[in-house]
């Protein structure tokens, strides 16, 4: 949520003010001590005014005045125990009732206490209150004035209208302390999910990148060695050709790693620009990877039997394929002989890419590949497995399950290969 100022929080027009001291908790506005003081000399002097100015026969004596300022006094404190308060107030103002003074001054601190505890406390304990109230209040009008109906419904009135407006009062702060709390939920909700989003685009563009960068540096790493080897085997009989092809490789590899690398970064950039993350690698990327597994020196065997692929899922099978051929052209040793195979069935996108070579070095530093084949297998609902190949049969094998709802309507019966490229044995 936007920081405001405190110029900015604080309202500027009565109304405003009026309505938020309504909706502020009464047990945490900020200054209520000081309010509540500020409030009680108000009603003091208030019903001072109303002892002198009304009902001059009823105006009181010293004990009077001593009893009316008496009930006064709990006010400062009757946010923190409400129910005490008026108990405080309620005693001094029926024994300054049962002497017979203006019945009309103490009101405003009696309905004061009243919708106090209304406002604050249960609704049972306010109706119990209330009851208590009215009870004292007709019985002292009953001993002091037993033929004044008319002050008999007064009082009931005044004091009914109090406790409910005390309670509605109450209510309504509680609904709106609700909506505050519904708005603050939603907006640490969508912050949580924000934050959820960038870290789930970050890590897919990690990945990406380790991909790409670990794909194409390996090819180029194999290239210049070839490169490098044909320049030192025999000077005397340079072969211009085989260096020329070695070079144009690596400037190729450089090219679509260069292009690639721009689709992968533009998602770091503004989301209105057109065409901002290009399209996704799919399943017909796939011979392309094959290809450049060539250049650098492997036999690639690749049969790939699937059609109309979800987009995820054929971009996870492709960061597979392409991790797996990277590790195989980097570990497998000298020419080593990989077979791809990709195939949909029964509703699921089946991939396998085994090499006949030596296997990564137990001794090395581990790296990101098989934990980053893994997680995009998971990121489409998917399983993979990694490790040597059974058998006894030497090398190392990538298997993945991948969910294709549009790839369930495969036949079972095993259909001819969409694409197979199988290079020839270099010698």
């Amino acid at each position: 949520m936007q920081a405001t100022t405190p110029a900015a929080s604080r309202p500027s027009r009565p109304g405003e003010r009026i309505m938020a001291a309504i909706n502020r908790d009464p047990l945490t506005a900020p200054h209520r001590d000081r309010n509540d003081a500020v409030l009680a000399v108000f009603l003091a002097a208030a019903a001072a005014c109303i002892a002198l100015l009304t009902d001059e026969g009823r105006r009181p004596d010293a004990v009077g005045w001593t009893l009316l300022l008496v009930a006064h006094v709990p006010l400062v404190r009757r946010r923190h125990r409400p129910l005490l308060v008026l108990c405080l107030v309620a005693a001094p103002v029926a024994a300054f009732h049962a002497l017979d003074h203006n019945h009309s001054a103490p009101g405003p601190a009696t309905m004061t206490a009243l919708y106090t505890l209304a406002a604050t406390g249960t609704v049972r304990r306010t109706l119990v209150a209330g009851s208590a109230v009215i009870g004292v209040g007709l019985s002292m009008n009953a001993v002091t004035n037993p033929d004044g109906m008319v002050e008999l419904l007064r009082i009931t009135g005044w004091v009914v209208a109090v406790l409910f407006c005390g309670i509605d009062v109450r209510f309504y702060r509680h609904y709106v302390a609700s909506i505050v709390e519904r708005a603050e939920r939603a907006e640490r909700t969508r912050e949580e999910e924000a934050r959820r989003r960038v870290a789930e685009e970050r890590l897919r563009v990690a990945r990406d990148l380790h991909d790409l960068l670990a794909h194409s540096i390996t090819l180029i790493g194999v290239q210049t060695s070839v490169a490098a080897h044909v320049l030192t085997a025999d000077p005397e009989r340079l072969d211009r050709a085989a260096v020329a092809k070695a070079l144009d490789d690596i400037a190729e590899t450089c090219r679509s790693a260069r292009g690639e690398l721009r689709t992968t970064l533009e998602v770091l950039r503004e989301r209105d620009a057109p065409d901002a993350r290009g399209p996704l690698p799919g399943l017909h990327g796939l011979p392309d990877l094959a290809e450049a597994a060539r250049l650098a020196g492997a036999r690639v065997d690749l049969s790939v039997r699937a059609d109309d692929v979800p987009p995820a899922v054929g971009a996870a099978a492709y960061r597979i394929v392409q991790e797996a051929l990277t590790n195989a052209v980097r570990h497998a040793g000298p020419k080593p002989s990989v077979h791809v195979e990709v195939h949909a069935e029964r509703g699921a996108l089946r991939l396998a890419v085994a090499d006949d070579g030596i296997g990564p070095d137990p001794d090395g530093t581990p790296g990101f590949g098989l934990v980053g084949m893994r997680e995009r297998a998971r990121s489409v609902g998917g399983t993979l497995d990694a490790g040597p190949r059974g058998g006894g049969a030497g090398g190392f094998e990538v298997t993945a399950v991948l969910p294709a709802s549009a790839a369930s309507a495969a036949p079972s019966v095993p259909a001819a290969p969409l694409t197979t490229v199988t290079p020839k044995r270099d010698d």
